[in-house]
């Protein structure tokens, strides 16, 4: 009774919690940029809608394709719900924190990468190559300054556990620090927009086969596995907003209530943000991308020469 309490009740909880809010945000931006662009636009709830009707359906598999594509959908859903337990949202602490445990959320996000990477691959469609080829090129530019900001941070919290790194330590670090954080949050961002693939990096909307990097690797998906690669979506786009809304209002009022609505009010905030930048820019070319990461990097580092010559 004490393991179900103490142990998988929080876990269930946190699941809980990640997988009915994620897609919901991602809804706020289909509607932000709907707004901008004069239209009604869908209901902020349509994934919601979407996700139940592929659950409804049957997959429907390619004549080349083997395991590796008909497993990739559910070892991606499974590396994001794994990696969600060692996130802390707002009040909610991490079900699974220990030191080094950023290391392992790093290297969950490229476990999930390299399936779908494979999946893509194991059709046997260059369509789908390319975007695999794009993906794997972009993704080692954003993972060098996601690196770069979890050293700043954890520098900053003295701790290589990402609890502690955007927990109860941050609110002192905005105390000396506010350029290195300003710098971290930015740089962040553009790792967020990378990640998710949203513009300018990607475009999720779009199906041109020029600018296409993640919609065309799962255009092959249908039914369940397609819903299982849409909710993966939303919940590391939860994930990442979740830490950068973390490190930007890390509020502790003492309040339960208090606390929750700040954290949800802030991700509501970044979630608008994130439909205004899709609506104010357009998407950059490939070549260009690349200039951006490394920007994005750049200022990571920046920020790790200002931790060091402050400490």
């Amino acid at each position: 009774m004490d393991f179900i309490l103490n142990k998988a009740l929080p876990v269930l909880f946190h699941w809980g919690g990640v997988c009915l809010f994620a897609p919901f945000f991602l809804g706020v931006i289909a509607r932000v940029k709907a707004f901008f662009s004069g239209k009604t636009g869908p209901s902020v709830f349509q994934l919601y809608f979407d996700l139940a009707k592929l659950f409804r359906k049957k997959c429907v598999y390619s004549g080349t394709a083997t395991w590796i594509f008909r497993a990739a959908p559910a070892v991606i859903l499974g590396v994001m719900l794994t990696l969600s337990l060692m996130v802390p949202f707002g009040r909610f602490k991490a079900p699974v924190q220990f030191s080094g445990d950023v290391l392992l959320a790093v290297y969950l996000l490229a476990v999930g990468r390299f399936f779908m990477i494979l999946a893509a691959l194991d059709t046997g469609s260059s369509f789908e190559g390319m975007g695999a080829s794009r993906e794997a090129f972009f993704s080692c530019l954003s993972e060098l300054a996601l690196f770069m900001n979890f050293i700043v941070l954890a520098l900053l919290a003295k701790s290589i556990s990402l609890s502690q790194m955007i927990g109860a330590n941050i609110p002192m670090s905005w105390g000396g620090m506010e350029p290195v954080l300003l710098l971290v949050v930015v740089s962040f961002f553009i790792v967020l927009l990378a990640e998710n693939c949203r513009i300018p990096i990607d475009d999720p909307e779009t199906h041109l086969e020029l600018t296409m990097i993640h919609e065309v690797m799962i255009l092959d998906h249908s039914g369940v596995d397609l819903a299982f690669m849409l909710h993966a979506a939303a919940m590391k786009f939860f994930i990442f907003s979740g830490i950068l809304v973390s490190i930007i209002i890390p509020v502790r009022t003492g309040n339960a209530v208090m606390d929750m609505a700040i954290f949800f009010g802030g991700m509501l905030g970044l979630a608008v943000l994130v439909g205004v930048v899709e609506s104010t820019t357009a998407r950059f070319r490939l070549n260009r991308v690349r200039l951006l990461l490394l920007i994005s990097f750049a200022l990571a580092f920046f920020g790790l020469i200002v931790t060091l010559w402050r400490a």
